[in-house]
C-alpha cells in the first residue's frame, strides 16, 4: 500500500489541463478563466452623480445662496451645456455630471421654486456625490487567470465590455457503477439487489466542480458485460468505476481494464475509508477505480477526484485544502492508516460521529467535514487541535 499523498501525486500525473474554449459570457458561470482578460473601457466612462440632486460649482455651495435651474441629466440622457457660477443642473443617479459642474447637492438639501433652487445644507460627502470616471476600473485593469468565474466575476466582465470569455474545457467523466447486486433508482431490486446510489453522488460531486459527466449503464460481475460498458467510455477524459477494484472472485474491474490495455499506477493506499483504490491509464482516458462502500466512494472522490479535475480545470495541483479546528470529543488512537472520520462542526469546533462504518450514507450526508486522523496517531483529547478537510 502507498500513502495518500503518494497516490495522489500518480493521479495528478495522469491527467494535464483541458485545452482553451471561448464561451460566451452568458455561459462563463462557474467556468474558469483560462487566460487573462483585460477591460475594454472605464467604469464609470464619465463622472457620474451618486445621488439625485443638484450639480452645482463647488464654490457656489453655501448655506442660503439661490441658483437659476438651466436644465436636467439624467441616466442615458446627459446635459449639453456648461454649469457656469450662480447656475444648477437637475441631475439623476448615474447620470454625467455637466462640464463645469464639481458637486452634487442631493434633493433633500434643497429648496426649489420654478427654476430657482436654494441650498437649506450645504454638508455632503468629500467626493461631492460624485463617482469619478474610471473610479471602478479602467480600459487595460485585469482579470487574472486562473480564476472561478463566480457570479460577481461575470457581472464585472460584462461591465468590462467582454462578451466572449476564454475557458478551460470541461473535463468528460464516465461514470460506471458495477455489481450483480445493483439497479437504478425507481426499479424494484430483486431479494438480493441494492440500489446504486455512489453514481449519482459521484455525478453531483463531479458537476459541482465543472465537469460534464456521463453515468453509463450499470457493469454486472462479469467479463463481458465491464468490458462493454468500458468500451462505451471512448472519448472520455476520465473514467470512474465504482466497486469491483478489490480482490474478491466477483471483482473483475482491475483484470478486465488490464485486458483492454490499462496501465496502472497504483492499487490499494493506506487510508480508510478508501483503501481499494485503484488508479491508471486505459487509452487516452485516466482511470479511477473507487470502492463500492458508498462512504469509500464519496470521501474518495472527495480526496482524489476533485483535485484530479481542478488540475484539468487549470486550478493547479494541491491536495484538498485543511484548515485546523478544535476537537469537542475525545478521540481514541488511530491505526495504521490515515483515517477519514465524518464529522460536524460548529464554529471552530469539530466531533466525530460514533459510528463511522464506510456503508452508512446517512451518517456522511449529515457531515460536513473529515477529521484527518494521522496513522499511529495516539489518543486525541477535546480541545486540542485537529486536521479538518470540509466538505
Amino acid at each position: 500500500m502507498i500513502s495518500v499523498d503518494e497516490a495522489l501525486a500518480k493521479v495528478f500525473a495522469l491527467v494535464d489541463p483541458t485545452e482553451v474554449e471561448e464561451v460566451p459570457l452568458r455561459n462563463a458561470a462557474g467556468r474558469v478563466l483560462a487566460e487573462d482578460v483585460s477591460a475594454k473601457r472605464d467604469q464609470p466612462p464619465f463622472s457620474a452623480s451618486a445621488m439625485d440632486g443638484y450639480a452645482i460649482r463647488r464654490e457656489d455651495r453655501v448655506d442660503g445662496k439661490t441658483l437659476t435651474l438651466i436644465g436636467e441629466a439624467a441616466a442615458g440622457s446627459g446635459f449639453d451645456g456648461t454649469v457656469s457660477a450662480g447656475q444648477t443642473v437637475r441631475i439623476f443617479t448615474g447620470a454625467p455630471v455637466p462640464e463645469g459642474a464639481d458637486h452634487v447637492v442631493i434633493q433633500e438639501d434643497v429648496s426649489a421654486v420654478g427654476d430657482r433652487i436654494t441650498l437649506v445644507n450645504s454638508e455632503s460627502d468629500d467626493n461631492g456625490n460624485i463617482r469619478p470616471a474610471g473610479g471602478d476600473f479602467r480600459v487595460g485593469d485585469t482579470i487574472s487567470s486562473p480564476s472561478l468565474l463566480s457570479p460577481e466575476l461575470v457581472a464585472l466582465l460584462a461591465s468590462m465590455n467582454i462578451d466572449r470569455v476564454p475557458v478551460r474545457r470541461k473535463p468528460i467523466v464516465a461514470i460506471i457503477a458495477t455489481g450483480d447486486e445493483l439497479v437504478m433508482p425507481g426499479e424494484t431490486p430483486g431479494p438480493d439487489q441494492i440500489i446504486a446510489s455512489n453514481n449519482f453522488g459521484l455525478k453531483a460531486l463531479c458537476e459541482r466542480a465543472g465537469a460534464e459527466v456521463r453515468m453509463l449503464p450499470i457493469a454486472r460481475d462479469n467479463v463481458a458485460s465491464l468490458t462493454k460498458v468500458l468500451e462505451l467510455t471512448e472519448g472520455a477524459d476520465v473514467v470512474v468505476t465504482i466497486g469491483g477494484a478489490s480482490v474478491g472472485d466477483h471483482d473483475l474491474v482491475g483484470e478486465v481494464a488490464a485486458q483492454m490495455g490499462m496501465e496502472r499506477a497504483f492499487y490499494k493506499i493506506a487510508m480508510r475509508p478508501g483503501k481499494p483504490l485503484m488508479a491508471g491509464r486505459l487509452g487516452q482516458s485516466a482511470m479511477l477505480g473507487l470502492p463500492g462502500n458508498p462512504v469509500s466512494s464519496m470521501v474518495c472522490g472527495h480526496l482524489f477526484l476533485l483535485p484530479l479535475l481542478r488540475k484539468m480545470l487549470g486550478l493547479g495541483e494541491a491536495a484538498a485544502p485543511r484548515v485546523s479546528m478544535k476537537l469537542a470529543k475525545d478521540l481514541t488512537p488511530n491505526g495504521p492508516r490515515e483515517h477519514y472520520m465524518r464529522a460536524t462542526t460548529d464554529g471552530a469546533w469539530v466531533q466525530a460521529f460514533d459510528r463511522q462504518d464506510s456503508s452508512l450514507l446517512s451518517i456522511l450526508s449529515k457531515a460536513d467535514a473529515l477529521i484527518v486522523r494521522p496513522p499511529h496517531d495516539g489518543p486525541v483529547k477535546a480541545g486540542e487541535w485537529v486536521d479538518v478537510v470540509r466538505l
